[in-house]
């Protein structure tokens, strides 16, 4: 029963080993020498079912991955390192590299836009009947194309907010600068109870000029910019978990009919 209840324990440990990121024979290896105070490579490699060529490149990964050392190097013994130690650093490690690939990753996509946008440009110049509307389905795109136009916006923005957000606009610093620097700024929230951190968001919105009321329900997710470009948000009525679908619009017929549409429900709204 003991050593039944020892398997369970072995293929548990196992399997969790390989989450944070060992393989399978890395796994293996770091359990069977965890229990043993050294090993010779090839013991290790009949203990934990490594197959011998294969035992002295797992060995020297555990080695860089910092959960086996060698404790003598004349004969090549190989011990386990304490796991208080060896996990918490690998993690580290492991979150480093991640961050320094993100970090060049976004010096090389931002470097990518400025070289691609030009050959896109180009290739707008054939333009279809139905490129002033284009529908977006991924949040992050959606919040990428709300603070792009957000930051173009010259004369009004307007907007329906209501959750879920891709973008919360009251966390949103775009829209600070953007009514420091002139621009007509209008929010109308559908009714809810904000928390006090969004309480206080509303606080310093309208300090500094920026216009916010209530209403009891709105139609859909709409922001407009300088009545001619924006996008419209509706909830998709097909698939059981709900998810918004955007429509991003550059055409003044739209604009002009969007910003009637958050006009008729300004006038009908309430004051905070």
């Amino acid at each position: 029963m003991g050593e039944e209840l020892a398997e369970v324990d072995f293929q548990r440990f196992w399997r969790r080993l390989q989450q944070i990121g060992l393989n399978a024979y890395e796994s293996r290896s770091y359990l069977v020498l965890l229990g043993h105070s050294r090993f010779k490579a090839l013991e290790l490699a009949a203990r934990s079912h490594v197959p011998r060529q294969k035992i002295y490149e797992v060995l020297d990964s555990l080695v860089e991955k910092g959960f086996a050392q060698v404790v003598q190097e004349k004969t090549k013994l190989f011990s386990a390192v304490e796991p208080t130690l060896a996990i918490p650093g690998y993690l580290s490690r492991k979150r480093q590299i991640l961050e320094q690939e993100l970090t060049d990753g976004g010096r090389a996509g931002s470097a990518l836009i400025d070289d691609l946008k030009a050959l896109y440009s180009e290739g707008q110049g054939g333009r279809g009947t139905l490129d002033f509307l284009r529908i977006v389905t991924e949040p992050a795109q959606t919040a990428a194309e709300f603070r792009r136009m957000l930051s173009e916006v010259k004369q009004e923005y307007v907007e329906f907010s209501r959750p879920p957000y891709a973008v919360d606009p009251l966390d949103e610093k775009l829209v600070k600068q953007a009514r420091l620097a002139g621009v007509a700024c209008r929010l109308l929230l559908e009714a809810g109870a904000p928390d006090e951190e969004h309480r206080q968001r509303l606080a310093e919105y309208i300090a500094c000029g920026v216009e916010v009321r209530m209403a009891d329900s709105l139609p859909m997710k709409l922001a407009v910019f300088d009545g001619r470009a924006g996008m419209i948000a509706l909830l998709d009525p097909v698939i059981t978990r709900p998810a918004w679908t955007s429509v991003v619009f550059r055409h003044e017929g739209m604009g002009e009919a969007m910003a009637g549409l958050f006009e008729h429900h300004w006038r009908r709204s309430r004051s905070l």
